[in-house]
C-alpha cells in the first residue's frame, strides 16, 4: 500500500485522498493491531486490541473502504477485549489483500 501501483483500477476513492486513507489504516495498525493471519490468498484477519469505539473506528473504516473498493467485504466483530476485521477478496484482487496485510504488518506497533 505504498504507491499508486497496487491500487486496482476499480478503486474509486479520489487520488488525492488516498494517502489520508492509507494514513488512516497506518494510525490503526500502529494503535491496535496485534496479529495478521492470512487464512488463505483470499483471506486475511487481522486482530486489534479493543478499547473505547474501537470496534466503531474500525467499522467505520472498514465501510469507507468498501465504498470505493467494491471488492473488499469486511466483517467486524468483537469479543474478549479484541475486535477482528476479516477481509476477504475475490481472485482478481489477491494482490491488493496481500499489499493490505504487508502495511498491517509493517506498521504495526507493539500492542500487548
Amino acid at each position: 500500500m505504498a504507491g499508486p501501483e497496487w491500487v486496482p483500477q476499480s478503486c474509486t476513492l479520489p487520488t488525492a485522498e488516498r494517502p489520508l486513507r492509507v494514513a488512516e489504516w497506518d494510525t490503526l495498525f500502529a494503535e491496535r493491531l496485534r496479529r495478521v493471519t492470512r487464512t488463505s490468498p483470499q483471506l486475511v484477519r487481522l486482530e486489534l486490541a479493543d478499547g473505547p469505539e474501537v470496534e466503531d473506528r474500525v467499522q467505520d473504516l472498514a465501510e469507507r473502504e468498501s465504498g470505493c473498493c467494491s471488492f473488499f467485504a469486511f466483517t467486524v466483530t468483537a469479543h474478549s477485549g479484541t475486535v477482528t476485521l476479516d477481509a476477504a477478496v475475490g481472485p482478481a484482487h489477491e494482490q491488493v489483500l496481500e499489499a493490505l496485510a504487508a502495511r498491517a504488518e509493517a506498521t504495526r506497533g507493539d500492542v500487548s
